[in-house]
């Protein structure tokens, strides 16, 4: 049996963005393992320079920010406060000059007493060309955001007032 030529290009041409997809999901999830690790390495090799990114609301979390210094200061308080990011899905659609990425997530904090004591899940969207991410944004219950940065500033005056003379 002969197989002609335009066959053969068009099986391709369906195998091809599965496999771009499937290549998409695993760095995300590894970025996500190292991140939970505390590495930040492969997370920001995918971001260009000039990457911006979006946390709405009226918390001390919200922001519109540009470029990878900016980006990786959040990130870092992200890793500071100790929360924790579990992807769910991964949905990716487009060529690598253009893709769109959805992943839904949960995201938590456990006290030192061992306490749950945030729990969220949310969206992100991204904007990736050729293999580093352009934009991205969350989209998540931004009033459990505001009632973790409650929660947050009763934690630190609670340790302010335990290391003082008496407290």
């Amino acid at each position: 049996m002969r197989v002609r030529p335009s066959s053969l290009l068009l099986a391709l041409m369906a195998v091809a963005p599965h496999a771009y997809a499937t290549a998409v999901r695993a760095m995300l999830r590894r970025n996500a393992r190292e991140l939970a690790a505390g590495n930040t390495r492969p997370l920001f090799a995918t971001y260009a320079d000039d990457v911006s990114f979006v946390f709405p609301g009226a918390n001390t979390w919200a922001a519109n920010l540009r470029g990878k210094p900016a980006v990786e200061q959040w990130v870092g308080r992200y890793l500071a406060v100790g929360l924790h990011l579990e992807p769910k899905e991964i949905l990716v659609t487009g060529p690598p000059w253009r893709t769109r990425v959805c992943v839904r997530y949960t995201d938590s904090y456990t006290s030192p007493e061992g306490v749950q004591v945030y729990s969220n899940s949310g969206m992100f969207y991204f904007e990736i060309a050729w293999g580093k991410v352009k934009h991205y944004e969350v989209h998540e219950d931004t009033q459990k955001v505001a009632e973790f940065d409650e929660y947050l500033v009763t934690r630190e005056a609670s340790e302010v007032t335990a290391g003082q003379p008496g407290g």
